[in-house]
């Protein structure tokens, strides 16, 4: 429990001790009355850039929760938590075989990791490979080898999220936030993303944090299954009994439905044994790649190489008259765009990021919203559309995983070209093609149209020269599994859809909380073998 003391700004060169003192003054708080105090959230405010500063919240506990409750009773800018995150309630009783966990990204993770801390033994299955095994297969298709359908930037041990940025960012506001933010630290994280208000871990730690995780869930009695498809169920009319893979079948008591949104052979699954979904709007559209210092003197002007602040990074977005809206999103300071394909024949970019953010050039997707009004009402047809455009850009580029291009000029004059000083990062090369042959004209036009507004705003979107790479079509889940108040499924009353595949989440945080959740609601129906 603690007090936090909210709305603390600082210069950007002031040390954090000089943010608490200013804080404790603030709250009219000794510090000889704190048993711990330090900074809770950090976030930079740059919106004037003669008036670059941080902003922090503090935390202060007393020891003693009423007379936080009573401070922050009589103070309206200070504001009371409990940190404790809320206990399991574990049914007692028995039953036949174990919770079965699909996909190990992070809703599969977490939910078998709090399972396996309660006394459970989940057993997951995983199609792709270990995170070690899966960076090489990656690496393999980046250098221009065979794709594995497997195992690749979409699918194996950590889901999409690990080849990304590691962006911890989430809009949700949920307790477990912050159990999942600890928990990363816990396996190794840095204890930054604990107050920073866009907390990241990188690619490059990621990696290693997910693999000491998994071996904390196989200490406590949990079973990893890598290379494992799940392939359908065994059911007695209204439960699943017997789970099938392609390496043969498994007793559940319940199964929980993880897998990433880019699960499409899974979804046909459900689809063809009756499981109820429906289509759910997402986004499609380009990867822009800046140069990273033009990004830093957009937002910080005169600022941009002060060594205290942080690389720079943006979020845009703009809406029409209609109603369809331009965003950008995922965007990867000092990172590189990423081929990212999970079915043969087809081009699909991503962005990632190293802890450090020292690449030279930023990225970010600049995706527009589409519905059913753009591909149907059936519950697969956003996903179809989005295997069209993918194999479209295979086409449009040459056939050999290339991914169709064109510098911000190029697009918007409708004559494409690939000249710029921008070194493009995809690693399968690019080849110049004319967005109007890949994108419906509603798209295109709303592209259009975020990149005048976004110009407005940063100077580094007035940049012809910027490198638009597509496309940029697994942004969230293109249906929803449908689910009910305990989580559970309304045609097979131990299935558990969960997690950003299922249409419940967007992003690793907003994920891991999900599986945590999930994994509560099995705890109140199952007890541990």
């Amino acid at each position: 429990m603690s007090i936090i003391i909210n709305n603390i700004k600082s210069q950007i060169s002031e040390d954090a001790e000089n943010v608490i003192r200013k804080a404790l003054k603030k709250a009219d708080i000794r510090k000889s009355d704190t048993l711990k105090t330090g900074i809770y959230k950090t976030s930079l405010d740059a919106r004037k850039r003669t008036d670059i500063h941080f902003v922090h919240s503090v935390y202060a506990d007393l020891g003693d929760a009423e007379r936080e409750k009573k401070l922050c009773a009589s103070d309206a800018s200070l504001q009371y938590i409990d940190s404790e995150v809320k206990k399991p309630v574990i049914k007692s009783g028995n039953y036949k075989g174990r919770i079965a966990v699909t996909g190990f990204g992070p809703a599969g993770l977490f939910c078998a990791l709090v399972l396996s801390e309660n006394g459970y033994r989940p057993i997951v299955f995983e199609r792709g490979e270990t995170v070690d095994d899966r960076a090489r297969s990656v690496e393999r298709f980046w250098n221009g080898g065979p794709l594995n359908i497997s195992s690749n930037v979409q699918f194996g041990e950590g889901g999409a999220g690990t080849f990304s940025d590691g962006k911890l960012t989430t809009r949700i506001k949920d307790p477990f936030c912050r159990y999942v933010l600890e928990s990363f630290v816990k396996f190794g994280a840095p204890e930054e993303i604990l107050f920073r208000a866009k907390p990241h871990i990188g690619t490059d730690k990621l990696k290693s944090i997910i693999k000491r995780m998994r071996e904390q869930i196989m200490e406590n009695g949990g079973e990893v299954h890598f290379n494992t498809t799940v392939t359908g169920f065994e059911t007695d009319g209204s439960r699943i009994c017997r789970v099938k893979t392609d390496k043969g079948d498994h007793d559940a008591a319940a199964v929980v439905m993880a897998v990433g949104n880019s699960a499409r052979d899974t979804f046909e699954m459900l689809f063809s044994n009756s499981i109820l979904m429906q289509t759910k709007p997402f986004s499609v559209g380009v990867r822009i790649e800046h140069l990273q210092e033009s990004v830093n003197e957009s937002l910080y002007g005169e600022f941009k190489d002060n060594p205290f602040l942080p690389v720079g990074e943006y979020q845009l977005s703009y809406r029409d008259n209609e109603g369809r809206g331009v965003y950008t999103f995922c965007m990867c300071p000092g990172g590189m765009v990423v081929p990212s394909a999970s079915e043969e024949n087809t081009v699909v970019t991503n962005g990632m990021s190293e802890f450090l953010r020292n690449g030279k050039n930023a990225n970010a997707a600049v995706a527009v919203s589409v519905s059913e009004k753009d591909f149907g009402s059936s519950p697969l047809d956003g996903m179809y559309f989005a295997r069209e455009l993918e194999r479209r850009a295979f086409e449009l580029a040459g056939r050999d995983y290339k991914a169709p291009a064109t510098t911000v000029g190029g697009f918007m004059s409708g004559k494409p070209s690939l000249e710029s000083a921008i070194a493009p990062t995809f690693a399968r090369g690019l080849a110049e093609c004319d967005f109007n042959r890949l994108f419906n004209e509603k798209i295109n036009s709303m592209l259009k149209a975020g990149l005048m507004d976004f110009g407005r705003k940063m100077r580094c979107f007035r940049d012809e020269s910027a490198i638009m790479t597509a496309p940029e079509t697994r942004t969230s889940s293109p249906l929803r599994i449908l689910r009910n108040e305990e989580l559970v499924s309304p045609v097979l009353d131990n299935l558990y859809p969960c997690g950003e595949g299922a249409g419940y989440a967007g992003g690793i945080t907003s994920a891991a909380v999900d599986g945590i959740k999930t994994a509560y609601k099995l705890m109140e129906r199952f007890s541990p073998e």
